[in-house]
């Protein structure tokens, strides 16, 4: 029996006629997954770059130590129900790194060998960002999962960041201006600053070297709770603008949403719905997910691989965002890192069934056994693994929906 190939052209109309069925079918409105969403008209060109495989980054990391196979296979399923292109970086086991290769400094010690692992692991992702020359990449570990409507969330959450950190129209390169007046110098604007309705953003000038913008070290997207800018300033110079979008459906109501911040700021000042952006402010922990720009990876190679070591990764990635330093080298910096984040966020912890022990290598989870979950994230892909590999979008299940009347 003969068979017939086809023509490389015919070739490539259907390889574009798949790549144009792939984006109009990504699910990107603010419900259930539904084949066409809303479409911007004025948009960054740049921007639809959050719709590629990789999310708008150059690259996407994922941690995690050979040995844990039952993630990497997770890891690997969710990347493909995603049309995610996704590399491994292998975790460290904390043994394994010798004293001599830790930095310290005055007052400092070994610390636990599962901290030093996860600290090790993380500084290795950046070196590589760093090594490769990348412009920018997504690190993740290997337990985050995240919403089908992960790059709807992203496209949005750009926006958000533009218009905090994207210089308005007509401004001039020696002196910009911004819709948040406290950026990039907190110390130099206003006491107050007024919430930025997402749905009455302001103009800005096109980001040009990443769909995200163009004046990010950090965004962490993925983390266990985190405080929100302090209208006064508080004790955390940071930018104080926020963009607040009402009526978010991928965000789950009040009591399904889950922090570790005490108090809980989302909770205690806006209503159900609500997702907010704005800069880092205080807590921060759960690296579980974050993006580095080329300049953001160097500067964390040196602050963090460089420089004594003094608090689990996470705690050092929070001062390095906070920009006071790390309190082994007197708490202090001179420097000012613009780090982005989301409240609640993006990715989620997933929680696999079976025995509680098995959730992680660094902590204790205690004893006895769990159901699958993932908190926060309303239509979990690992979740709904079951109809996604199926092809049965119909039926996808959301983990916390909302309470009856």
């Amino acid at each position: 029996m003969s068979v017939r190939r086809l023509s490389y052209p015919a070739l490539a109309v259907i390889s574009a006629i798949a790549l144009v069925s792939l984006y109009l079918l990504a699910p990107r409105g603010d419900g259930v997954p539904v084949p066409l969403g809303r479409v911007r008209a004025s948009r960054p060109k740049l921007t639809d770059d959050i719709y590629n495989n990789t999310l708008g980054f150059e690259k996407i990391l994922v941690i995690g130590l050979p040995s844990r196979t039952d993630r990497r296979d997770g890891m690997v399923l969710g990347a493909a129900l995603s049309t995610l292109e996704i590399e491994f970086v292998d975790g460290v086991r904390g043994g394994d790194v010798p004293d001599k290769a830790i930095p310290t400094g005055p007052g400092t010690e070994r610390l636990p060998d599962a901290v030093v692992g996860s600290w090790r692991a993380h500084v290795n992702a950046i070196q590589e960002v760093v090594r490769r020359n990348l412009s920018s990449a997504l690190i993740m570990e290997d337990d985050a999962d995240w919403d089908v409507r992960l790059r709807s969330q992203l496209y949005d959450f750009a926006l958000a960041a533009h218009a905090l950190t994207q210089p308005l129209p007509g401004s001039s390169d020696a002196a910009p201006r911004y819709a948040d007046p406290t950026f990039p110098d907190p110390t130099n604007g206003p006491s107050a600053v007024p919430d930025i309705a997402f749905d009455r953003l302001p103009a800005t000038i096109a980001p040009a070297e990443s769909p995200y913008g163009d004046r990010w070290d950090v965004l962490w997207l993925g983390h266990c709770g985190m405080r929100l800018p302090f209208a006064d300033g508080g004790p955390i110079a940071v930018p104080k603008g926020r963009v607040v979008r009402a009526g978010d459906a991928t965000v789950p109501q009040h009591q399904h949403l889950w922090t570790i911040s005490d108090p809980d700021d989302l909770k205690a000042q806006y209503g159900n719905h609500t997702r907010v952006v704005a800069h880092h402010a205080q807590d921060g922990v759960c690296s579980l997910a974050y993006a580095v720009t080329r300049r953001g990876a160097r500067k964390l190679l040196h602050e963090l691989g460089l420089k004594a070591m003094a608090a689990a990764f996470d705690i050092e990635l929070r001062w390095f965002c906070e920009g006071g330093g790390n309190p082994a080298r007197g708490g202090s910096s001179n420097h000012r890192h613009s780090c982005l984040t989301t409240q609640p966020s993006l990715f989620g912890i997933h929680l696999p069934a079976g025995p509680k022990k098995s959730n992680s290598d660094i902590s204790d989870h205690g004893e006895g056994s769990q159901d699958a979950a993932t908190r926060g994230i309303r239509y979990s892909v690992r979740m709904n693994a079951d109809a996604l590999v199926e092809g049965r979008p119909d039926e996808l299940v959301d983990q916390w929906p909302d309470a009856d009347p």
